[in-house]
């Protein structure tokens, strides 16, 4: 069992310092006064047997910290935070010795010993303890959500892995000089420096000498994440691909790093280091077990893999860096949409308050929520009695919830003008394929146009049920994908354009010839 770290005296470290809890942060925005909760790595890493009380309360604390704050503190024994300071002071030490050359070095465990030989020492080790942690806050996340604690092991490469093979994940030390400018905004992770950035893995791990992380909490509130770290300790934000392999159920945290001059270590820089959980490029990002647990997963949560994920997640980066007001509209969207989301989606089940009622003690509920606060007449958030005879629909909830649903529906794979042109040369085009006069191909093709009704002829991928019906497209997807409605049924499917065919063309073959003239 990991021994749990003595905050009141805490391993010292050359150069590392205890962050103050209040400092002022240049910010454009109010700075809000939450902090994440505090977990013990002991206390959520797996075992066999019975689930004991300190686990339980760990998963549940974690769990509570990610949905309120977006983040959370992960406490490392005093062995690891030995290490884990070790590491930092020898990143720290290599940068400063370094003759010229960027402050990122971005480990891969798997690489050649010469490259290993040149890269900062303790890397190695602290790439598996972090690993370590970065899996345990994985299944503990898995279990909160009524899942298998390694329903997400196929994303994630092999331990240990496979001689010759690099890993999926990586670990990135970054140190950054003092600034001239205070409350500059500084690089993390061995990202170029922005307003507000988004892990784009499952997770990230990131431990620094000094404080600069602001995280961005449900409510759409910046506070300061990392100035209650303890030398040693670990700070946990959630990504992309584990918010799409989840069905949105654990967002994605959005964050940003503020240097302050007066905040870094008389050694003259900050260190820091991070490590960023990735799925292998190979993987399939699917919420088959979310909504085999019993949770609702919207229709723009589909299957898809991780390398189309994350160049899609690149085009979009790449296309918004293009325009002036990119750090405004970024930090604008998602703070905005967090503090909406959080009031409108039931992070339990994923869906949406529609049914949004008020009770007489000002809150709203709805589902099964609302069911047992009537049936107590005692409300579960402010734990005050109420009238279970006066209930008012809330008009204003419910029309921001259909809103949000349909946002969306359609969020997903509508950018295509953003998407990467996929080439598929030496292929024959089928059924209603475009292919230009001059014989060459790009990369993906849209035969259909909204609203058009075609028949879906189905491949190994589409299911039985569909084949033969008729549909009408309802919005174009990425990558030749197309949004379908089934006009006898009224569901809703995605299909991708070789599994469809246009609605002449299927009269032709179905037809005798002497009919086909009358029917084109």
């Amino acid at each position: 069992m990991v021994a749990m770290m003595n905050h009141g005296n805490p391993p010292v470290a050359v150069g590392s310092i205890r962050s103050p809890q209040n400092h002022g942060l240049p910010s454009p925005s109010p700075l809000s006064l939450a902090a994440p909760s505090r977990v013990r790595l002991a206390d959520i890493l797996p075992y066999d047997g019975a689930p004991m009380a300190p686990y339980l309360r760990a998963v549940d604390a974690l769990s509570t910290s990610l949905t309120r704050h977006n983040a959370a503190i992960i406490e490392l024994g005093s062995d690891d935070a030995a290490l884990l300071l070790c590491a930092l002071e020898s990143a720290r030490l290599y940068f400063r010795t370094r003759k010229g050359g960027r402050g990122v070095y971005t480990y891969r465990a798997g690489r050649p010993l010469e490259d290993v030989d040149s890269s900062p020492p303790c890397l190695t080790d602290i790439f598996r303890c972090m690993g370590r942690a970065a899996g345990a806050a994985l299944c503990a996340i898995s279990r909160h959500l009524q899942l298998r604690s390694d329903v997400f092991s196929h994303l994630l490469d092999d331990s240990p892995l496979p001689a010759g093979e690099l890993s999926s994940s990586i670990l990135v030390a970054t140190f950054s000089q003092v600034s001239s400018q205070q409350g500059k905004i500084a690089p993390v992770g061995g990202k170029h420096a922005s307003n507000c950035e988004v892990e784009k893995g499952l997770l990230m791990l990131i431990s620094s000498d000094a404080p600069d992380l602001q995280v961005c909490d449900s409510n759409g509130r910046w506070y300061q994440a990392d100035s209650s770290l303890s030398p040693g300790d670990l700070l946990l934000l959630t990504g992309k691909a584990l918010s799409h392999a989840t069905a949105g159920h654990r967002p994605a945290a959005s964050y940003r790093v503020i240097s302050d001059n007066s905040l870094i270590p008389h050694c003259g820089g900050r260190t820091s280091l991070a490590f960023r959980l990735l799925p292998q490029s190979n993987a399939i990002l699917d919420c088959t077990p979310i909504a085999a647990a019993g949770h609702v997963i919207p229709q723009s949560y589909v299957p898809i893999s991780v390398s189309q994920f994350m160049d899609d997640l690149s085009a979009e980066e790449d296309i918004l860096c293009n325009h002036a007001d990119y750090i405004n509209f970024l930090e604008n969207a998602i703070t905005k949409k967090c503090a909406l989301r959080s009031h409108i989606v039931r992070f339990s089940s994923g869906s949406y308050l529609e049914d949004a009622t008020l009770v007489s003690c000002g809150h709203s509920f709805g589902g099964l929520m609302l069911r047992k606060v009537v049936e107590t007449s005692r409300c579960t958030l402010c734990n005050v009695e109420i009238d279970s005879g006066s209930l008012i629909p809330n008009h204003a909830l419910r029309a921001a919830a259909v809103a949000v649903k349909q946002e969306d529906e359609r969020r997903l794979f509508h950018t295509a003008a953003l998407r990467k042109r996929r080439k598929e040369a030496n292929e024959h085009r089928e059924n209603g394929d475009i292919t230009p006069e001059n014989g060459s191909h790009r990369g993906v093709q849209y035969p259909f146009s909204v609203n058009e009704k075609v028949i879906i002829k189905g491949n190994r991928r589409t299911p039985d049920k569909f084949v033969g019906k008729e549909a009408v497209i309802t919005s174009q997807c990425l990558n030749g994908w197309y949004l379908l409605k089934i006009i006898e049924t009224g569901e809703n499917v995605r299909l991708q354009y070789r599994s469809l065919r246009k609605m002449t063309a299927w009269r032709n073959m179905s037809c005798p010839v002497s009919e086909a003239a009358y029917v084109t």
